[in-house]
C-alpha cells in the first residue's frame, strides 16, 4: 500500500543515487485484494495484472522532478464569513498571520445569524456568534472583504494570486456611520431574504442590526437611483454610481469556509411547500421564534393567526 510504503521504497531509491520519482507504485491491497475479498479471485487477479500492465507503461512515462523549496506568502484567504470562517480568522490571526476574510454577503455571520438557539445545549445563536463578529471587525490582522466574491485563484501551495471582486455596495464602509437615513427615505421595498421573504425591506438597507461591517448597503438590483438617499447621507458616504473594484491578493493557503445553501423545498411538491401558506421551512421557523424576525418571536399563520399546533 503506499500509505504505508510508497516513502520506503523511495526512499531505498534515493539511497541509491536514483531519482525518487521514477517509481511507479501499484496498488493491488487496497484497490484489489481487500476490495473483491476471495470469492472473486480468478476476476481480481485478472484485475491485478491489468493493474500492473497500466503502471508499467505510466512508468514509461516518469521524468525526474527535483524538490525545491521555496519561501511561501504569510497571508492566507479564508473564504466563507459563517461561524467556521470566523473562528479560523481569529485563531490565525492571534497565531499573527495576515488573514483575508471574503464573504458574499453585505455582513459576515453567515446562516448562524439567522438562527435563534443551537443543538444541543440550546443556547442563544446570537450570544455565541456576534461577540466572535465584532472580534473579527477588530482584530488588526483580519482584512474584511464582505460583499465579494472570489473571481480567480491560481498558482500553488504557498504562493497563491487571487483576484477578488468587490461588488458595487454604493456606501462607502469608512464612512458611513449607520445612521440608517438612506433607509428612511428610500422609496424602494423588495422581499428580504434575511427573513426568508416574510417581511420588506428598503433597496438601501443593512442585513441585521448586529451586522459587521456595521454599514448599509445598496440593493442596485431594486434601487431606482432617484438620489434621495445620497442627496441627505450626512456622511457623503454614498456613491450610486460604485461599479467595484477588483482586489489582487497573494496568499500561501486558502481555506474553503462555504457553509451551505438550503435545498429549495418546492421541488417537493408532495409536502406542499410554496402550495399551502402554512407550510413552512425548518428556517422560515427560525426567523418566526427569532424576536428581530418579521413576526417578533411569535409563530403566526399565514392569516396573522398565533399557531396553536405544528406537524
Amino acid at each position: 500500500t503506499p500509505r504505508m510504503h510508497l516513502s520506503t521504497f523511495q526512499s531505498v531509491l534515493e539511497r541509491a543515487d536514483l531519482n525518487p520519482y521514477m517509481l511507479d507504485f501499484v496498488n493491488i491491497r487496497e484497490q484489489c485484494s481487500w476490495t473483491h475479498g476471495p470469492h472473486a479471485s480468478a476476476e481480481a487477479t485478472e484485475k491485478a495484472i491489468s493493474l500492473i500492465r497500466g503502471g508499467y507503461e505510466r512508468s514509461l512515462e516518469l521524468e525526474p522532478l527535483e524538490t525545491i523549496s521555496e519561501k511561501g506568502s504569510r497571508e492566507i484567504l479564508i473564504i466563507g464569513g459563517g461561524i467556521a470562517g470566523i473562528t479560523s480568522a481569529l485563531e490565525l490571526g492571534y497565531l499573527g498571520f495576515q488573514v483575508h476574510l471574503v464573504d458574499k454577503r453585505p455582513s459576515i455571520g453567515g446562516s448562524m445569524a439567522k438562527l435563534t438557539k443551537v443543538f444541543p445545549t440550546l443556547d442563544c445563536a446570537q450570544c455565541i456568534l456576534t461577540p466572535r463578529m465584532a472580534e473579527v471587525g477588530r482584530n488588526p490582522n483580519v482584512n474584511l472583504l464582505t460583499y465579494a466574491e472570489v473571481q480567480d485563484a491560481g498558482g500553488r501551495p504557498g504562493n497563491y494570486n487571487v483576484r477578488v471582486f468587490m461588488k458595487p455596495r454604493g456606501v462607502d464602509v469608512e464612512k458611513c456611520r449607520g445612521c440608517g437615513v438612506c433607509t428612511k427615505v428610500c422609496p424602494v421595498m423588495v422581499p428580504d431574504e434575511f427573513n426568508e421573504g416574510f417581511s420588506q425591506r428598503k433597496a438601501a438597507y443593512i442585513e441585521f442590526p448586529q451586522a459587521v461591517p456595521s454599514a448599509y448597503v445598496i440593493d442596485f438590483d431594486a434601487c431606482t437611483k432617484c438620489g434621495k438617499c445620497e442627496k441627505l447621507c450626512p456622511s457623503k458616504a454614498i456613491d450610486l454610481e460604485d461599479k467595484g473594484t477588483t482586489v489582487e491578493l497573494h496568499v500561501g493557503a486558502i481555506i474553503l469556509a462555504t457553509g451551505y445553501e438550503l435545498y429549495d423545498a418546492k421541488n417537493l411538491k408532495n409536502y406542499g411547500y410554496g402550495i399551502y401558506q402554512d407550510v413552512i421551512t425548518m428556517m422560515d421557523l427560525e426567523r418566526f421564534t427569532s424576536a428581530a424576525g418579521p413576526t417578533g418571536g411569535y409563530v403566526k399563520r399565514a392569516d396573522g393567526s398565533n399557531a396553536r399546533k405544528m406537524a
